[in-house]
Protein backbone atom coordinates (compact mmCIF):
# COMPACT_ATOMS: atom_id res chain seq x y z
CA UNK A 1 0.00 0.00 0.00
CA UNK A 2 1.15 3.19 -0.67
CA UNK A 3 3.12 5.10 2.27
CA UNK A 4 1.48 8.08 2.60
CA UNK A 5 -1.97 6.27 2.27
CA UNK A 6 -1.20 4.03 5.15
CA UNK A 7 -0.06 6.66 7.39
CA UNK A 8 -3.25 8.98 6.62
CA UNK A 9 -5.65 5.72 7.48
CA UNK A 10 -3.25 5.59 11.33
CA UNK A 11 -3.29 8.95 11.63
CA UNK A 12 -7.41 9.09 11.35
CA UNK A 13 -7.59 5.98 13.81
CA UNK A 14 -5.73 7.66 16.05
CA UNK A 15 -7.24 10.90 16.00
CA UNK A 16 -10.87 9.36 16.21
CA UNK A 17 -10.43 6.07 18.93
CA UNK A 18 -10.28 8.34 21.94
CA UNK A 19 -11.25 7.87 25.42
CA UNK A 20 -14.38 9.13 26.91
CA UNK A 21 -16.20 8.80 30.11
CA UNK A 22 -19.46 8.61 29.73
CA UNK A 23 -21.59 10.13 27.32
CA UNK A 24 -19.91 12.96 25.32
CA UNK A 25 -21.97 15.93 25.24
CA UNK A 26 -21.91 16.67 29.54
CA UNK A 27 -18.11 15.75 29.51
CA UNK A 28 -17.42 18.21 26.88
CA UNK A 29 -18.76 20.89 28.76
CA UNK A 30 -17.35 18.73 32.21
CA UNK A 31 -13.84 19.86 29.86
CA UNK A 32 -14.26 23.08 29.26
CA UNK A 33 -14.89 24.27 32.71
CA UNK A 34 -12.29 22.00 34.23
CA UNK A 35 -10.54 23.83 31.69
CA UNK A 36 -11.34 27.56 32.75
CA UNK A 37 -11.02 26.80 36.54
CA UNK A 38 -6.81 25.88 35.38
CA UNK A 39 -6.93 29.51 33.91
CA UNK A 40 -8.67 31.40 36.73
CA UNK A 41 -6.18 29.66 39.01
CA UNK A 42 -8.65 29.89 41.60
CA UNK A 43 -12.33 29.24 43.18
CA UNK A 44 -14.96 30.52 41.10
CA UNK A 45 -17.49 32.60 42.51
CA UNK A 46 -19.97 32.13 39.53
CA UNK A 47 -19.97 29.73 36.39
CA UNK A 48 -22.34 30.66 33.18
CA UNK A 49 -22.79 28.17 30.59
CA UNK A 50 -23.79 28.88 26.79
CA UNK A 51 -25.14 25.85 24.74
CA UNK A 52 -25.99 25.07 21.63
CA UNK A 53 -29.82 23.50 21.60
CA UNK A 54 -28.47 20.21 20.37
CA UNK A 55 -25.82 20.18 23.13
CA UNK A 56 -28.79 21.04 26.23
CA UNK A 57 -31.03 18.25 24.20
CA UNK A 58 -28.38 15.76 24.54
CA UNK A 59 -27.52 16.90 28.22
CA UNK A 60 -30.85 16.62 29.68
CA UNK A 61 -31.56 13.23 29.64
CA UNK A 62 -28.57 11.47 30.90
CA UNK A 63 -26.69 11.01 34.02
CA UNK A 64 -23.05 12.64 34.55
CA UNK A 65 -20.72 9.87 35.65
CA UNK A 66 -18.97 10.31 38.84
CA UNK A 67 -21.69 12.79 40.16
CA UNK A 68 -23.71 10.45 42.15
CA UNK A 69 -26.46 10.12 39.98
CA UNK A 70 -27.23 13.42 38.77
CA UNK A 71 -28.24 15.04 35.46
CA UNK A 72 -28.25 18.37 33.94
CA UNK A 73 -25.89 20.86 32.64
CA UNK A 74 -25.30 22.75 35.52
CA UNK A 75 -23.63 19.18 37.28
CA UNK A 76 -21.28 18.63 34.91
CA UNK A 77 -20.29 22.04 34.66
CA UNK A 78 -19.95 22.09 38.38
CA UNK A 79 -18.29 18.80 38.70
CA UNK A 80 -15.55 19.70 35.98
CA UNK A 81 -14.84 22.74 38.38
CA UNK A 82 -14.29 21.15 41.67
CA UNK A 83 -12.67 17.79 40.63
CA UNK A 84 -11.90 17.91 37.45
CA UNK A 85 -8.72 17.05 35.55
CA UNK A 86 -8.36 18.84 32.44
CA UNK A 87 -5.61 17.58 31.39
CA UNK A 88 -7.54 14.22 31.20
CA UNK A 89 -9.90 16.15 28.45
CA UNK A 90 -12.67 13.41 27.74
CA UNK A 91 -12.27 11.62 30.70
CA UNK A 92 -12.16 14.90 32.69
CA UNK A 93 -14.52 13.22 35.64
CA UNK A 94 -12.31 10.14 36.13
CA UNK A 95 -10.68 12.10 39.60
CA UNK A 96 -13.63 13.35 41.17
CA UNK A 97 -14.03 12.25 44.35
CA UNK A 98 -17.24 11.69 47.22
CA UNK A 99 -16.10 14.80 48.88
CA UNK A 100 -15.77 16.62 45.70
CA UNK A 101 -20.05 15.01 44.81
CA UNK A 102 -20.78 16.90 48.10
CA UNK A 103 -19.27 20.04 47.21
CA UNK A 104 -20.81 20.16 43.98
CA UNK A 105 -24.45 19.56 45.40
CA UNK A 106 -23.48 22.54 48.13
CA UNK A 107 -22.90 24.95 44.86
CA UNK A 108 -25.94 23.84 42.87
CA UNK A 109 -28.26 24.42 46.10
CA UNK A 110 -26.83 27.93 45.79
CA UNK A 111 -27.31 28.63 42.49
CA UNK A 112 -23.52 28.79 41.65
CA UNK A 113 -24.06 27.92 37.74
CA UNK A 114 -26.57 29.77 35.18
CA UNK A 115 -27.03 27.66 32.04
CA UNK A 116 -28.18 29.82 28.59
CA UNK A 117 -29.47 28.52 25.50
CA UNK A 118 -27.05 29.96 22.66
CA UNK A 119 -28.81 29.96 18.75
CA UNK A 120 -27.15 30.41 15.25
CA UNK A 121 -24.20 28.66 16.63
CA UNK A 122 -22.33 25.41 15.61
CA UNK A 123 -24.54 22.21 16.25
CA UNK A 124 -21.98 21.54 19.15
CA UNK A 125 -21.20 24.75 20.68
CA UNK A 126 -19.98 25.16 24.10
CA UNK A 127 -19.10 28.63 26.57
CA UNK A 128 -17.90 28.36 30.09
CA UNK A 129 -17.46 31.38 31.71
CA UNK A 130 -16.21 32.17 35.21
CA UNK A 131 -15.71 34.96 37.61
CA UNK A 132 -13.66 35.41 40.97
CA UNK A 133 -13.89 38.80 42.07
CA UNK A 134 -12.46 41.06 39.46
CA UNK A 135 -10.69 37.76 37.62
CA UNK A 136 -12.79 35.91 34.97
CA UNK A 137 -12.07 32.98 32.43
CA UNK A 138 -13.41 31.72 29.51
CA UNK A 139 -13.49 28.67 27.22
CA UNK A 140 -15.24 28.41 24.15
CA UNK A 141 -15.61 24.59 22.35
CA UNK A 142 -17.15 24.11 18.92
CA UNK A 143 -17.86 21.28 16.75
CA UNK A 144 -16.11 18.33 18.14
CA UNK A 145 -15.95 17.57 21.56
CA UNK A 146 -12.38 18.93 22.69
CA UNK A 147 -11.56 21.48 19.81
CA UNK A 148 -10.96 24.21 21.81
CA UNK A 149 -11.47 27.31 19.61
CA UNK A 150 -11.03 30.50 22.04
CA UNK A 151 -9.50 30.98 25.49
CA UNK A 152 -10.03 33.63 27.89
CA UNK A 153 -8.21 35.31 31.28
CA UNK A 154 -9.40 38.69 32.21
CA UNK A 155 -10.79 39.20 28.56
CA UNK A 156 -7.36 38.25 27.20
CA UNK A 157 -6.73 35.68 24.48
CA UNK A 158 -4.44 33.04 25.37
CA UNK A 159 -5.25 30.87 22.68
CA UNK A 160 -2.29 30.25 20.02
CA UNK A 161 -2.82 31.21 16.20
CA UNK A 162 -5.37 28.95 15.18
CA UNK A 163 -4.12 25.87 13.03
CA UNK A 164 -3.94 26.10 9.55
CA UNK A 165 -5.56 23.30 7.61
CA UNK A 166 -2.52 21.73 6.61
CA UNK A 167 -1.87 21.16 10.21
CA UNK A 168 -5.40 20.17 10.91
CA UNK A 169 -4.85 17.51 8.46
CA UNK A 170 -1.36 16.78 9.94
CA UNK A 171 -2.77 15.90 12.95
CA UNK A 172 -5.74 14.34 12.07
CA UNK A 173 -5.63 12.81 8.99
CA UNK A 174 -7.29 13.43 5.45
CA UNK A 175 -10.56 11.72 5.34
CA UNK A 176 -10.61 12.74 1.72
CA UNK A 177 -8.22 10.52 0.97
CA UNK A 178 -10.38 7.23 2.53
CA UNK A 179 -12.40 4.97 -0.39
CA UNK A 180 -13.98 1.22 0.27
CA UNK A 181 -11.29 -0.14 -1.80
CA UNK A 182 -8.27 1.21 0.20
CA UNK A 183 -10.05 0.79 3.71
CA UNK A 184 -9.97 -3.21 2.80
CA UNK A 185 -6.65 -3.17 1.66
CA UNK A 186 -5.39 -1.24 4.62
CA UNK A 187 -7.26 -3.16 6.69
CA UNK A 188 -5.35 -6.60 5.37
CA UNK A 189 -1.86 -5.15 4.78
CA UNK A 190 -1.99 -3.34 8.40
CA UNK A 191 1.22 -4.67 10.72
CA UNK A 192 -0.48 -5.39 13.65
CA UNK A 193 1.87 -4.17 15.60
CA UNK A 194 0.56 -0.58 14.07
CA UNK A 195 -2.86 -0.87 15.15
CA UNK A 196 -2.68 -3.09 18.47
CA UNK A 197 -2.18 0.03 20.54
CA UNK A 198 -4.59 1.85 18.75
CA UNK A 199 -7.65 -0.88 19.12
CA UNK A 200 -6.87 -2.87 21.85
CA UNK A 201 -7.88 -0.31 24.25
CA UNK A 202 -11.48 0.31 22.45
CA UNK A 203 -11.74 -3.99 22.86
CA UNK A 204 -11.12 -4.06 26.00
CA UNK A 205 -12.73 -0.72 27.45
CA UNK A 206 -16.17 -1.04 25.45
CA UNK A 207 -16.50 -4.84 26.13
CA UNK A 208 -16.32 -4.08 29.72
CA UNK A 209 -18.70 -1.69 29.88
CA UNK A 210 -20.97 -3.67 28.05
CA UNK A 211 -20.59 -6.45 30.73
CA UNK A 212 -21.26 -3.70 33.11
CA UNK A 213 -24.62 -3.23 31.77
CA UNK A 214 -25.96 -6.99 31.91
CA UNK A 215 -24.58 -7.43 34.94
CA UNK A 216 -26.20 -4.12 36.80
CA UNK A 217 -29.49 -2.40 36.20
CA UNK A 218 -28.84 0.66 34.08
CA UNK A 219 -31.56 2.47 32.01
CA UNK A 220 -33.77 0.80 30.57
CA UNK A 221 -32.09 -2.63 30.91
CA UNK A 222 -32.68 -3.53 27.10
CA UNK A 223 -29.72 -6.09 26.72
CA UNK A 224 -30.44 -7.48 30.50
CA UNK A 225 -34.22 -7.84 29.09
CA UNK A 226 -33.12 -9.40 25.33
CA UNK A 227 -31.32 -12.31 26.61
CA UNK A 228 -33.57 -12.75 29.67
CA UNK A 229 -34.73 -16.35 29.94
CA UNK A 230 -32.62 -17.29 26.43
CA UNK A 231 -30.34 -20.00 27.60
CA UNK A 232 -29.00 -20.57 23.76
CA UNK A 233 -28.98 -16.79 22.21
CA UNK A 234 -28.07 -16.96 18.83
CA UNK A 235 -24.62 -13.87 18.09
CA UNK A 236 -26.70 -12.04 16.35
CA UNK A 237 -29.34 -11.33 19.15
CA UNK A 238 -25.93 -11.80 21.96
CA UNK A 239 -24.30 -8.41 19.46
CA UNK A 240 -26.97 -6.73 19.89
CA UNK A 241 -27.56 -7.24 23.56
CA UNK A 242 -24.14 -6.15 24.29
CA UNK A 243 -23.93 -3.18 22.17
CA UNK A 244 -27.65 -2.25 24.00
CA UNK A 245 -25.99 -2.58 27.43
CA UNK A 246 -22.92 -0.62 27.01
CA UNK A 247 -25.06 2.29 26.14
CA UNK A 248 -27.71 1.69 28.61
CA UNK A 249 -24.33 2.01 31.21
CA UNK A 250 -22.99 4.74 29.82
CA UNK A 251 -26.00 7.15 29.32
CA UNK A 252 -26.92 6.22 32.95
CA UNK A 253 -23.85 7.50 34.37
CA UNK A 254 -21.40 4.51 35.03
CA UNK A 255 -18.04 5.67 35.72
CA UNK A 256 -16.24 3.25 33.55
CA UNK A 257 -14.45 4.84 30.27
CA UNK A 258 -15.41 4.18 26.41
CA UNK A 259 -13.33 4.42 23.17
CA UNK A 260 -15.72 6.15 21.17
CA UNK A 261 -15.47 6.51 16.69
CA UNK A 262 -16.74 9.85 15.35
CA UNK A 263 -17.12 11.95 18.64
CA UNK A 264 -19.58 9.57 19.91
CA UNK A 265 -19.18 6.71 22.60
CA UNK A 266 -22.78 4.96 21.48
CA UNK A 267 -21.29 4.59 18.02
CA UNK A 268 -17.25 3.79 19.44
CA UNK A 269 -19.34 0.48 21.02
CA UNK A 270 -21.75 -0.38 17.65
CA UNK A 271 -18.86 -0.53 15.51
CA UNK A 272 -16.73 -2.40 17.69
CA UNK A 273 -18.50 -4.49 20.05
CA UNK A 274 -20.56 -6.87 17.79
CA UNK A 275 -17.47 -7.88 16.01
CA UNK A 276 -15.84 -9.07 19.24
CA UNK A 277 -18.74 -10.88 19.92
CA UNK A 278 -18.80 -12.70 16.19
CA UNK A 279 -14.69 -12.77 16.78
CA UNK A 280 -15.39 -14.78 20.13
CA UNK A 281 -18.60 -17.02 18.80
CA UNK A 282 -16.69 -17.94 15.71
CA UNK A 283 -13.28 -18.86 17.78
CA UNK A 284 -11.40 -16.20 15.23
CA UNK A 285 -7.71 -15.34 16.33
CA UNK A 286 -6.11 -12.11 17.71
CA UNK A 287 -5.10 -10.58 14.30
CA UNK A 288 -7.93 -11.80 12.39
CA UNK A 289 -9.82 -10.07 14.88
CA UNK A 290 -8.02 -6.37 14.61
CA UNK A 291 -8.25 -6.25 10.70
CA UNK A 292 -11.94 -7.00 10.86
CA UNK A 293 -12.12 -6.55 7.55
CA UNK A 294 -13.66 -9.89 6.45
CA UNK A 295 -17.55 -10.08 5.57
CA UNK A 296 -20.12 -10.73 8.55
CA UNK A 297 -22.62 -12.93 8.14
Amino acid sequence: MDRELYENHLTILRSELIMALGCTEPIAIAYAAAKARQILGEMPETCTVHCSGNIVKNVMGVTVPNSGGLKGIDVAATLGIVGGDPEMELAVLESVTTEDQKKVRELLDKGFCTCKLIENVATLYIVVELAAGEHTALVEIQKTHKNITRMEKDGVSLLEQTATPEEVVQKTGNRELLTVENIIEFAGEVKIEDIEPILSPQIECNMAICREGLENPYGAEVGRILLDGNDHPTVGLKARAYAAAGSDARMNGCPMPVVINSGSGNQGITVSVPVVIYAQEWNVGREKLLRAWWSPI
